[in-house]
């Protein structure tokens, strides 16, 4: 929900302010909720070399995937690019099982059918709509940005939930605003290049908010389970398509539905099978 939420809300700061002034304002926004937790926790007591090569293998991913996320939101639609990047989570499920992890057949299965569900309910109905505004929206370039944005987001969300049982939440959440700043707000600040509006702002807040709120709730679901956690996340796909549908018009096709009905399915009963 929280990731959903973010997306629909970075989608329209991104048309407003830009992909880079959007990631920079969020990182901004997601440090200045991170430090205070961070100061209140104190120095973590399992933090080694390898965790930290893990903290920041997970920044990376997570701020890369961001920009690249963003810059397809900018010029593709949000059921588009969400679609494509919410195989985030097949991929670090994936990862998971390859270092390890024991999952049953049945949880296998339903992991197959929730991430079928997240695609179906993803797509974007063109019935009625302009070719050539459908063209522009969904073009080349924001599929290809939302791929690669898929593939550092399920590497940083491996690392992740690598690092999430050692380490307090808020040190886990810390890096990727860290170097979000670092990297991104303070070159654009020195070059006079970060963008905020009174439109964009409110949307930033949202989006930051959300951001550190879902990374951290898949920490801890990660404590459990990496690959379960990393494909019930990838939801906000749907959600993002939902809303925007309600908001920006998007039209919701019947097999989008069909998505959506499978993913609740599949929930439903994955949450029984942990549960028993």
């Amino acid at each position: 929900m929280m990731w959903g939420a973010a997306t629909v809300c970075s989608a329209r700061s991104s048309t407003i302010i830009g992909a880079a002034s959007t990631l920079a304002w969020v990182m901004l926004v997601g440090l200045a909720v991170a430090l205070p937790a961070v100061a209140v926790s104190g120095a973590p007591s399992g933090l080694t070399h390898a965790s930290i090569g893990w903290l920041f293998v997970a920044g990376i991913g997570n701020v890369l995937g961001l920009l690249l996320e963003y810059s397809g939101l900018r010029v593709g639609k949000v059921g588009i690019v969400a679609s494509i990047a919410s195989t985030e989570g097949a991929i670090a499920a994936v990862l998971a099982i390859v270092a390890g992890e024991r999952v049953s057949p049945g949880t296998v299965v339903l992991l197959a059918l929730i991430a079928g569900g997240i695609f179906l309910a993803s797509r974007v109905g063109d019935a009625g709509e302009d070719s050539s505004t459908r063209v522009a929206r969904d073009s080349r370039r924001s599929s290809l940005l939302a791929m690669a944005a898929a593939m550092a987001f399920g590497v940083g969300l491996y690392a992740t939930g690598r690092v999430s049982a050692d380490l307090t939440i808020s040190w886990v959440i810390l890096p990727s605003r860290l170097i979000g700043v670092v990297a991104v707000a303070s070159p654009l600040a020195m070059t006079r290049r970060l963008r905020l509006t009174g439109r964009a702002a409110p949307l930033i807040l949202a989006s930051g908010l959300c951001e550190v709120r879902g990374f951290a709730s898949f920490a801890i679901g990660a404590r459990h389970g990496i690959a379960v956690s990393a494909v019930l996340g990838s939801q906000f796909a749907a959600v993002a398509a939902v809303t925007a549908y309600v908001l920006f018009k998007e039209r919701l096709a019947r097999v989008q539905l069909v998505g959506v009905a499978t993913i609740l399915l599949g929930v439903a009963v994955l949450t029984g099978l942990r549960v028993a």
